[in-house]
């Protein structure tokens, strides 16, 4: 008699006994191309949760880690506990935030009264205070844009979806190594991650209205980048990264998107156009991370060698686009979101970013010379001096010259009429509303890879050089 198959593997997470032992499993809110996401209770006291099925175990062990390191912030999702057994989905239970950014400014804009100036400084501190959390712990977040940055009914703005986080370690350490135990009931009694004195730093103790001592923690702009430059040229491009695959980077604990795999084409492994996204087999970084339209240029040129400066242009990003309540590059395709920053910001050269030709893709992609680019002025009209100004310290190609989040805390935009309102005052969609069609979390389906790129282009010249070929769109 022929040995039984073994039972298929469960996916349902109505089935795991250990779960449905605490939590009433209520409606799925989201779903992506690797994690579901339900409403639940907890049966103990009534808590209402989001239990994220993560169906890919990298991107499992990334978000529980990071989570755990920022267990406390307050502008970051809480993790309350998680469940892990061998052949089964890792399950993430985690506090339920009814809305997001995003909902925020499609309400405001369909309202047609925008936001004060006050809202905007409240939601922008917040956001300051979850990626300063996040940098000093030296957590790259990689994955920034407004339907990642949850809000709880009170006005509490956190971040969210720490599924493509990348945490900088010294090569001595790799917390990602080692797998978390098969089932964790109470991470309360877990101990956290423990982080290298010399690379810890500890952010400023802000309340809930955004501000604190500014002092506690204060680090300059050159120390904050050089302490990231010695961790990446000590080798923090280490195996954490191994086989790591990042499919399921822009579903959240509200996400409802779904990213599809991809067929090979010509053009695999340049112009960050990787269908498998993972970081490289020596464990080095990809640049086929974020959301297109949040996404840094050096990534677009296919950096593998970045760091936490990729969520400081994202961020400048989300406060355009509070301020318009458009998004700033509304890129069709990687390339396209190229032409649409070089537009504004001016051709990229050695000029505006000394180091920008060593670029994997620098000398493969040109653009022909933009004449009297508008700059963020033009795309930011009707706004302050202060609010270009805001935006100009984080939106720039040289990532030396982006503004940290601990610097820009203490600008003084923020303590100049209008203050930012108070968190209790802010205006909080009851929920959530449904992405766009062209939302750019469809970045990496199939009809926006290879070829499509190219059809926002009249011509397209292709030159054949002694490493390669270089393309130059008009």
């Amino acid at each position: 008699m022929a040995d039984m198959d073994p039972p298929p593997k469960s996916w349902s997470i109505y089935s795991r006994a250990e779960i449905v032992a605490k939590y009433e499993v209520m409606e799925r809110v989201g779903s992506g191309a690797y994690s579901d996401v339900y409403k639940g209770r907890r049966l103990s006291d009534d808590l209402i949760v989001a239990l994220k099925e993560v169906h890919d175990y990298q991107s499992a062990m990334r978000e529980i880690e990071a989570l755990q390191i920022l267990q406390g912030s307050p502008n970051v999702v809480a993790l309350h506990e998680y469940f892990w057994r061998e052949d089964e989905d890792a399950v993430l239970v985690l506090e339920f935030l009814r809305t997001d950014l995003l909902t925020v400014i499609k309400e405001a804009k369909k309202e047609g009264v925008g936001l004060s100036v006050g809202e905007m400084k409240q939601w922008m501190i917040q956001i300051l205070c979850g990626v300063d959390a996040c940098h000093a712990n030296m957590i790259m977040h990689r994955d920034l844009k407004p339907s990642n940055l949850l809000i709880s009914e009170d006005g509490v703005l956190k971040l969210a979806d720490f599924g493509q986080a990348r945490i900088l370690m010294e090569p001595g350490f790799h917390a990602m190594d080692e797998n978390p135990p098969p089932y964790e009931d109470d991470i309360s009694n877990r101990e956290r991650s423990p982080q290298h004195p010399e690379l810890f730093i500890q952010t400023h103790n802000q309340n809930q209205e955004g501000y604190g001592n500014q002092e506690q923690g204060t680090v300059t702009q050159d120390e904050y980048f050089r302490v990231l430059e010695e961790i990446k040229t000590k080798g923090s491009t280490d195996d954490m990264d191994k086989d790591t695959n990042f499919q399921d980077g822009n579903t959240s604990c509200l996400a409802t998107c779904t990213i599809s795999d991809t067929e090979d084409d010509f053009m695999k492994g340049s112009f960050t156009y990787e269908a498998d996204v993972r970081d490289n087999e020596e464990g080095g970084l990809t640049s086929c991370v974020g959301t297109r339209w949040y996404r840094a240029p050096e990534l677009l040129y296919g950096s593998v060698d970045y760091g936490l400066e990729i969520d400081l242009w994202s961020m400048g990003c989300i406060f355009a686009e509070l301020l318009t309540l458009e998004p700033l590059f509304r890129g069709t395709g990687d390339i396209d979101q190229l032409s649409r920053i070089i537009d504004v910001l001016g051709n990229l050269n050695e000029e505006v970013w000394s180091g920008c030709s060593k670029l994997p893709d620098y000398d493969k992609i040109s653009f022909t010379k933009v004449e009297n680019p508008p700059g963020l002025e033009g795309c930011l009209p009707n706004r302050s001096p202060d609010e270009v100004s805001l935006v100009k310290k984080l939106v720039c190609y040289d990532p030396a010259r982006r503004a940290t989040a601990m610097e820009l805390l203490q600008d003084k935009y923020f303590g100049e009429d209008p203050l930012p309102v108070p968190i209790s005052e802010l205006r909080v969609p009851l929920t959530r509303t449904a992405h766009d069609e062209d939302s750019p979390d469809r970045c990496f389906e199939p009809n926006d890879m290879g070829f499509s790129d190219f059809e926002d282009f009249n011509s397209v010249k292709v030159i054949t050089t002694g490493s390669g070929f270089s393309i130059q769109f008009p």
